[in-house]
C-alpha cells in the first residue's frame, strides 16, 4: 500500500540516535587550547573538533572543583541538590544520565578518572582509576578487580576507550565517558612530551604579579600561589641521597624559597624574582606537556572514529571538569570564580547536525550536560534537573528564553588551598562575587576589564549595576533552590575507595 511505502521511506531516512563520545580532562584551562586563543601552546586535534563542529565560549562550572563538577555533570543538578559540595562521596543510587541512557537502550561505558568516591552506576562496562590515580604504570579497576597497566596513563585510557568501543554491541548506540587524569597536579608528562617543552620559554600572563589592590582579603589569604605554594614535589626537584620515609615526604612537601639547579650547564642558586620566573616556567612546561599528550590521543580517537565509519552520527564532546589558573593573578589550581577557573572548554563535533566551524556565546553550565545527553537519545529531561539541552544551540536555534546569567557557589573553606567560600552571578557583561563568610564583595565589568583586575563594587558610578546584579544573584539563588544548607557545615569528606587487590592470574 502506498502509505506503507511512504512510512517505510520516512523511517529509513530518519537518522539513528547518535553515539556519544564524551572526552573529559581534569583541570584543563581554555587558555591552553589554541582554538580558544592560546598564547602558550598549540592543540591541533582539539582544534579539529572545533573546526569540524562548534566551539562554545561561555560554558561554566557551577562549583569549580573536581568531584562536585563530576557529580553535577552526571545528575544535571547543583551541588546542594546532588549532595556533593566538596570532596565527599557521591551517592550513586540517585538518578543520573548514564542510568537513563542505559534504560533507553544505549550501551554505556566509563573509562579512566572517576574521582567520586563510589563506583560507577548505570554503565554496562567501566574501568577506572582509584581516586586520583597516577601518571605512570597506573592501577585501574573494574567490577572484577584491579590490574597494573604498564605505560603512560593518557595513552592507556585512550587504548582502553578504543578497545571498549571495538567490543561494544553493534546493534546499540553508545555513550562513552572517556576521562583523563591529565593535566591534573602533579603535572607529570611522559618523556616524549616533556622533551618537547624542556627548552621553551612560556609567555607569562600580564597579571602574573597581580598585587591584589582593591580586591577582597580572599586573594591575599589563598594558598595557591605559583610563587609561594608550589612544593619541591610539584617542581620535580631531586631529593638528597639517602632520604626516605617521613623525612623524604617532609622534604618533598616543603615550599622552597630558594632552589639549587643547573642552568646552561652551570649550577646556580635561585632566589627572589629569578626563582619566581623559574617556578612559573617549570610549572607551565610540565602542565603543557601533559596537555600535548591529551591532544595527541584525541587525534587517535578521532582517527579511529573516522576510519570506522562512525564519524557522521557520533557526537564527540571535549571538555574539562572546570578551568584552571596558568599564572593569572599569580595562581595555579581553580576554585575562585574568576574566568580562568570558572570557564570550561567545550568543543563538539556532530557532522549530521552541527555546522562546521560554528561558535556559540550562549551561557551554558555543567548542569546542562545531562539534559543534552538525554535529548540526543530522544529522552525527556526530568523536571528536577536544573539544566537545559545544548542541542538546539548546536543546530543554530538558540531558544529565545535561554539564560542570561549563571549562578556559582564554592564551599570548600578552608580546604586544600585556603580558598574562601563564595557565591556569585555572571552575566554576559558583568560578574558579582560575594565572600559570604567575610561579608566582602567584588564586582567586575568583563567588557572593560576582562582580566578582572579592577573591583568596581565600591565605585559610585557602578552603584546601579551592583544593585541590579545583587537582585539577579538573589533571584538565581532562589531559582536553583539554594537554601544555604551547607553554609554552616559540610558533609564529612570521604577517603576515596582504593582499588581492590590485583586480579589473580
Amino acid at each position: 500500500m502506498p502509505w506503507l511505502a511512504s512510512r517505510a521511506s520516512r523511517a529509513a531516512a530518519a537518522p539513528a540516535r547518535p553515539n556519544i563520545l564524551f572526552i573529559m580532562t581534569d583541570d584543563h584551562a581554555s587558555q591552553a587550547i589554541s582554538c580558544y586563543g592560546s598564547k602558550v601552546n598549540q592543540t591541533p586535534n582539539m582544534d579539529r573538533i572545533a573546526k569540524e563542529g562548534m566551539r562554545m565560549d561561555r560554558v561554566f562550572a557551577t562549583n569549580s572543583i573536581c568531584t562536585p563538577s563530576r557529580a553535577t555533570i552526571l545528575t544535571g543538578k547543583y551541588s546542594h541538590l546532588n549532595g556533593v559540595p566538596v570532596f565527599n562521596r557521591f551517592d550513586a543510587s540517585q538518578p543520573s544520565a548514564p542510568k537513563m541512557l542505559q534504560q533507553a537502550g544505549y550501551y554505556t561505558a566509563a573509562i579512566g578518572k572517576w574521582h567520586l568516591g563510589s563506583n560507577p552506576a548505570g554503565f554496562d562496562y567501566w574501568n577506572i582509576l582509584p581516586g586520583q590515580g597516577i601518571y605512570n604504570d597506573p592501577v585501574l579497576y573494574d567490577k572484577d578487580g584491579s590490574a597494573v597497566y604498564k605505560g603512560y596513563v593518557t595513552d592507556i585510557i585512550t587504548d582502553l576507550t578504543i578497545d571498549t568501543l571495538k567490543r561494544r554491541p553493534k546493534d546499540k548506540p553508545f555513550f562513552m565517558m572517556s576521562h583523563h587524569k591529565a593535566p591534573h597536579r602533579s603535572w607529570t608528562p611522559d618523556e616524549k612530551h616533556r622533551a618537547m617543552f624542556a627548552n621553551r620559554t612560556i609567555p607569562q600572563p600580564s597579571n602574573l604579579r597581580d598585587d591584589y589592590a582593591g580586591r577582597t582579603d580572599a586573594l591575599r589569604e589563598q594558598k595557591q600561589s605559583v610563587f609561594h605554594d608550589l612544593t619541591r614535589f610539584d617542581l620535580k626537584l631531586a631529593p638528597p641521597p639517602g632520604l626516605a620515609g617521613p623525612a623524604l615526604r617532609q622534604w618533598l612537601q616543603t615550599k622552597p624559597d630558594e632552589v639549587e639547579t643547573e642552568i646552561g650547564g652551570v649550577q646556580k642558586k635561585l632566589v627572589g624574582r629569578e626563582l619566581e620566573d623559574w617556578k612559573y616556567q617549570r610549572y607551565m612546561r610540565d602542565y603543557l606537556a601533559c596537555v600535548q599528550s591529551v591532544d595527541d590521543n584525541i587525534g587517535r580517537l578521532l582517527d579511529w572514529l573516522d576510519t570506522s565509519g562512525l564519524k557522521e552520527n557520533t557526537v564527540v564532546i571535549y571538555t574539562s571538569d572546570q578551568g584552571f589558573f596558568l599564572g593569572e593573578h599569580g595562581l595555579y589550581d581553580k576554585r575562585f570564580m574568576y574566568e580562568e577557573s570558572l570557564r570550561m572548554p567545550f568543543l563538539v563535533r556532530w557532522p549530521a547536525a552541527i555546522k562546521a566551524g560554528s561558535t556559540s556565546d550562549a551561557i551554558g553550565i555543567n548542569c546542562d550536560f545531562a539534559p543534552t545527553f538525554l535529548d540526543l537519545a530522544g529522552q525527556k529531561t526530568p523536571d528536577d534537573m536544573q539544566g537545559r539541552s545544548f542541542v538546539p544551540i548546536w543546530k543554530g536555534n538558540k531558544p529565545g528564553n535561554w539564560r542570561q546569567a549563571m549562578y556559582y557557589r564554592y564551599y570548600h573553606d578552608p580546604g586544600d588551598h585556603n580558598t574562601r567560600a563564595h557565591y556569585g552571578v555572571r552575566t554576559a557583561t558583568h560578574k558579582l562575587i560575594y565572600y559570604w563568610k567575610k561579608d566582602q564583595w567584588e564586582c567586575y565589568n568583563l567588557v572593560a576589564d576582562p582580566q578582572e583586575m579592577h573591583n568596581i563594587y565600591n565605585d559610585p558610578k557602578a552603584r546601579k549595576t551592583v544593585a541590579a546584579l545583587k537582585q539577579e544573584l538573589l533571584r538565581l539563588k532562589k531559582e536553583v533552590k539554594d537554601n544555604d544548607q551547607y553554609a554552616g557545615h559540610q558533609p564529612a569528606e570521604s577517603s576515596y575507595v582504593e582499588a581492590p587487590p590485583p586480579r589473580k592470574q
